[in-house]
């Protein structure tokens, strides 16, 4: 028979009620409500079926709480919001700014371009595809018409279209196609 784990008294079991009862968070709710029910008493196999953990997420639990309290419990993933963007707030200011006239070697701005001009302000190469999330993000996307770049509102939708045998297909709208020469 598997040795019944044990919970240090570092909180009582109605401040481990309210705390589970109580948290916004829904991943610190079910580590206060696993860290609860163990202190009950309750086997890990049951507490592994009413929350959904497995019970070795359990014991890595228990080991956290026993050893370091509370402060274990929850999900820290938010404490760390991520790295900076690479270009700051003036920077991506600039870069839309640029966006506005066509490339220096003409043509399109893509991916590729825009990494360079990124390569250029930071000093440092840019992956042509965090070029094209940049140009992506400002939703930036070149008029054929008139020649002139403009900010896309939204991406274009499928439409519907009738064939000629009165048929309904749904389908892309077409891109210009370019060509390697």
């Amino acid at each position: 028979m598997p040795r019944r784990i044990t919970i240090q008294p570092r909180l009582s079991l109605e401040e481990l009620e309210n705390r589970y009862r109580q948290a916004k968070d829904p991943v610190e709710r079910s580590h206060y409500q696993i860290i609860w029910l163990l202190a009950q008493g309750r086997p890990s196999e049951e507490v592994a079926s009413i929350t959904g953990y497995s019970r070795s997420w359990i014991y890595e639990l228990v080991w956290g709480y026993n050893r370091i309290g509370p402060d274990t419990l929850g999900d820290k993933r938010h404490e760390h919001p991520g790295a900076e963007p690479l270009l700051n707030e003036a920077q991506q200011a600039l870069l839309r700014q640029v966006l506005q006239s066509p490339p220096a070697d003409g043509g399109r701005w893509n991916g590729a371009k825009v990494a360079d001009w990124m390569s250029e302000q930071l000093g440092r190469t840019v992956s042509r595809q965090r070029g094209w999330e940049y140009l992506k993000a400002m939703r930036y996307r070149w008029r054929e018409k008139d020649g002139e770049p403009t900010e896309q509102a939204e991406p274009k939708k499928w439409k519907r279209s009738s064939a000629e045998d009165g048929e309904v297909r749904t389908s892309r709208p077409r891109r210009a196609r370019l060509s390697n020469a």
